[in-house]
């Protein structure tokens, strides 16, 4: 697994809630004191919060914090309580007598797994924010990537567990990382090889392509529009203005494509935000920063299937549940 977390990039903290319910939760992102962000939707199927806010000809030019959650469109409910997280201690943009904190935010779909009434609120949002810290965080089957699965093109009843996980590079005085919350319709594959490593599987419980097989014209399932989605946080320490980190956004995503198959699909809502603390005091060679992003992306999908747990209902084998060979 590829070492490294988001919380390299000196300035944020990153907190989880998992729900002990059913598998659901968030993860947060915090940049208390600002960070310039920029986003790219490319999913066919996105639940998304403040998303035109950040389009670079738009006013404000920082968040304060960034939210990943599970619950589909629900859970856009537990921004509400990073904001008053972020409230309660002073953080936001000065408007007039008052500061509001500016989160935008993701969801992902994973009303498959347990009890679907039970999604992120604003007490699973606040929980994540006093559950922050500069540490590296967990990764798998927590937080935003509790209920996740991969591999779901063939039906739910052929997929994996996804998970979330998280990556750094460090090139001279700037670093570039990424947070991943893995839900894909399509597979996860290993980006030297192209080899499935989580996804669809055969009738006998192990990992296949499902692009090769529409391939070779077998028809997959009826897909339902927003039943997966794959989001994230790319994260440096270089300056940049929100423009630059819109075009971070967009670079990233050559990460994902490098490690899921098929990406981007209609019933996908893959969303990536990139901030940019400008922690380092060096400003940022995009094609540099863009390469790198990319790279960390595909290594936090990665990670993310390689460390989540299974589920007994539905039967979604975990990586991390096996034995080592």
């Amino acid at each position: 697994m590829h070492p490294g977390s988001i919380t390299d990039v000196a300035g944020l903290k990153v907190g989880h809630f998992t729900d002990a319910r059913r598998p659901t939760g968030c993860t947060v992102v915090l940049c208390e004191a600002g960070a310039a962000c920029g986003v790219d939707v490319r999913g066919a199927a996105p639940g998304t919060r403040e998303t035109d806010l950040l389009k670079p000809d738009n006013l404000v030019e920082q968040v304060h914090a960034v939210l990943l959650t599970g619950g589909s469109a629900f859970g856009l409910d537990a921004a509400g309580g990073v904001m008053r997280w972020l409230d309660e201690r002073g953080h936001g943009l000065a408007v007039g007598p008052a500061r509001v904190p500016i989160v935008p935010a993701a969801v992902l779909f994973d009303l498959w797994v347990g009890d679907g009434a039970i999604r992120p609120d604003a007490a699973a949002g606040y929980a994540a924010c006093a559950a922050a810290a500069a540490t590296p965080p967990a990764q798998g089957s927590v937080g935003a990537g509790a209920g996740a699965s991969v591999g779901k093109l063939f039906g739910i009843d052929r997929a994996m567990k996804g998970g979330i996980g998280t990556a750094s590079i460090k090139v001279g005085a700037i670093t570039v990382a990424a947070l991943i919350a893995v839900n894909a319709t399509g597979d996860v594959v290993d980006p030297a090889t192209g080899a499935v490593i989580a996804g669809t599987r055969d009738d006998h419980g192990r990992p296949r392509s499902a692009a090769a097989a529409i391939a070779r014209g077998e028809l997959p399932a009826r897909a339902i529009a927003g039943m997966a989605t794959t989001i994230g946080v790319i994260a440096t320490d270089a300056r940049l203005s929100k423009a630059q980190a819109a075009k971070l956004a967009t670079m990233a995503h050559d990460g994902l494509a490098r490690s899921i198959n098929p990406i981007h699909t209609m019933a996908d809502g893959d969303t990536l935000f990139a901030l940019a603390t400008g922690a380092s005091g060096k400003a940022g060679d995009l094609t540099v920063l863009g390469t790198l992003a990319a790279e960390v992306t595909a290594r936090a999908v990665v990670n993310a299937v390689r460390c989540a747990t299974g589920t007994a209902r539905p039967p979604l084998p975990g990586l991390a549940d096996r034995a080592p060979e």
